[in-house]
């Protein structure tokens, strides 16, 4: 796997490289490099130290296993867009269970604290028709949404 010259780092206290193989067998187009050991430079422990570089659908990822850390928060997430309503219910699904949280809209978090978007493709082509009535029905209907439903969204849509 080439090294790309820009990648989004997510800072994990352990079960890194679970996670990128979790992430990497869920979404098509991706692969996980071989991870690198180095010393805690803190701690001095020997091989502590995880850094594991992953793609996700072509996008590169990387992951720092490198102990405690502050928490995930809302303000970086992945965002996943998704063909047809089977593949968000694939992932939703997945990304929700051991531990994971739905929370609103269309977003989540998985069980390593790590927030997910997971959108509909068919949401972003009707809000890119630019019906300001209709497309503020369907966000209205969105907004009761955990999981996206995107018969619910088209019928708010359609009804706007």
């Amino acid at each position: 796997m080439p090294m790309s010259k820009v990648a989004t780092c997510l800072w994990f206290e352990k079960e890194g490289l679970e996670a990128a193989r979790f992430y990497c067998a869920l979404i098509p187009e991706s692969e996980i490099a071989e991870p690198e050991r180095f010393d805690n430079m803190l701690t001095g422990e020997v091989d502590a130290v995880l850094v594991i570089d992953f793609t996700l659908g072509g996008a590169p990822f990387q992951i720092l296993q490198a102990g405690p850390h502050q928490a995930h928060t809302d303000m970086v997430s992945i965002s996943v867009t998704t063909e047809d309503q089977a593949e968000t219910d694939r992932l939703w699904a997945a990304l929700t269970a051991d531990g994971g949280q739905e929370s609103q809209c269309g977003w989540l978090i998985d069980r390593w604290g790590i927030r997910w978007q997971i959108t509909l493709r068919q949401l972003t082509e009707l809000t890119a028709r630019g019906d300001k009535r209709r497309t503020n029905a369907m966000m209205q209907a969105m907004m009761g949404m955990t999981r996206l439903d995107m018969a619910a969204l088209e019928a708010a849509y359609d009804a706007g």
